[in-house]
């Protein structure tokens, strides 16, 4: 039995929170459509696209968090039938569950990132993460939170413009606009300067110090990886910006004139409530459609803690990136979890 002074308080307690969609879900794809005869920005097939590796994600999390307090569950409805919905680490939460009613339905992850801070039970201090990032190594709560500050990369970087998927540029443009109405960017690089200038990654430090000739921010530099965030952030962000956030989370689809959950580990950077570190030595992100073979060696080598397996490109051999990461995962984690129904 667990000593009392043993127990983790509120402020050391860390829940993992994934969001997830079954794309063949044939209800799903009924009220999808209905909707998206009304009004669609970004409704690409990769938005919904599942590649059956979900399964993975919960072993990593058994083998490589087992410190993890709960896992809330964040599901439409639809659930995988192998999942064992009795586990006592695992909170289901349906969209419905704690998205206020003129929030629903949504097929875009925007509202459900943004309403976070109302799943009942979330401790104070999560993990975001998206289905497409695994763990693969041994983890620790340091690794995502020390002394109760989520621990993260601030670096500034110039939005960069892609053609092929232009509602994403738009989106980190609105971030930062809505970033840059609450700090200003030479008063904070003034006051936490030994957070803008970490010596602990001389690339991005340099980032920073080529962005002091600018007064204004220019962006932020996006890891699509674990979002460590406080549940006080979340609501501080909507005193203060409840507009913006409210008309976000109306919509039913991606668009550009959203914001992303991103804006919350933001505004932990730029308040200096974090610690700094480089987080490319323990997280790597792929594009599978592009290096996929690369996915393959830092799964079965192991050469990260966490890993993004990002889907970007429609023009993939579906089953066959589908088969390759499926074995990649395998490799390491050859072994059912507990999350996992017993045959």
């Amino acid at each position: 039995m667990q000593k009392e002074n043993d127990k983790k308080t509120p402020q050391e307690e860390i829940d993992f929170v994934i969001l997830w969609v079954d794309g063949s879900d044939t209800e799903w794809q009924k009220q999808k459509k209905e909707y998206a005869q009304q009004h669609t920005d970004d409704d690409r097939p990769q938005r919904y696209r599942d590649f059956g590796l979900l399964k993975y994600w919960f072993r990593g999390v058994e083998l490589f968090a087992p410190w993890v307090r709960k896992i809330h569950f964040v599901t439409w409805g639809h659930l995988p039938d192998w999942l064992d919905t009795s586990h006592p680490k695992l909170n289901i939460v349906k969209h419905s569950d704690y998205l206020p009613e003129e929030y629903l339905p949504t097929f875009s992850s925007h509202p459900l990132e943004l309403n976070l801070h109302r799943i009942k039970g979330i401790s104070e201090r999560f993990v975001y993460f998206n289905d497409d990032v695994f763990l693969i190594n041994n983890t620790n709560p340091r690794d995502f939170f020390i002394d109760g500050k989520p621990v993260d990369m601030l670096a500034l970087q110039p939005i960069i413009v892609n053609p092929m998927n232009p509602t994403i540029a738009h989106i980190h443009v609105n971030n930062s606009l809505l970033i840059s109405r609450h700090f200003k960017k030479r008063t904070q690089m003034k006051q936490f300067k030994n957070k803008f200038f970490y010596p602990g990654n001389l690339k991005h430090c340099g980032y920073n110090l080529f962005e002091t000739a600018f007064p204004f921010f220019s962006g932020f530099y996006i890891i699509h990886g674990p979002s460590p965030i406080i549940k006080d952030t979340i609501k501080t962000v909507w005193s203060e910006e409840y507009e913006v956030l409210d008309e976000v989370s109306k919509h039913k689809f991606r668009s550009c004139d959203d914001v992303s959950q991103y804006i919350f580990r933001e505004w932990q950077m730029m308040s200096g409530n974090f610690v700094p570190t480089d987080l490319l030595k323990k997280f790597c992100y792929i594009t599978i459609g592009n290096d996929l073979e690369k996915a393959e060696k830092i799964i079965r080598n192991q050469k990260r803690k966490m890993i993004c397996l990002n889907d970007t490109d429609e023009e993939i051999d579906y089953e066959a990136v589908k088969s390759a990461l499926s074995n990649a995962l395998e490799s390491i984690m050859p072994e059912s979890s507990s999350f996992e129904k017993q045959k």
